[in-house]
């Protein structure tokens, strides 16, 4: 069975965790507080992190447009929550 050099994705608790991690992540690199290979390493689990929200944000935008279609088959269109 071949190696892998490299980690599995493993997916956060929910939306607010993957922020809340990304967000770490950004601070201690923008502090410098890492060592080249680390921020590599950040760099690639903070593009997983940011494939992972963008995705939920896409789901849920979709449910949003659902919703406010009410499940008619022309899609609907989108409206602010505060309207």
């Amino acid at each position: 069975m071949p190696k892998t050099t490299e980690k599995e994705f493993k997916e956060p608790k929910n939306f607010e965790a993957a922020m809340a991690e990304l967000d770490r992540l950004v601070e201690r690199m923008e502090a410098g507080e890492l060592p080249l290979e680390e921020s590599m390493t950040a760099y690639q689990r903070g593009t997983e992190l940011l494939a992972y929200c963008q995705r939920v944000l896409e789901e849920a935008q979709a449910k949003v447009q659902i919703l406010e279609s009410g499940g008619s088959s022309d899609g609907g269109t989108l409206k602010d929550f505060a309207a």
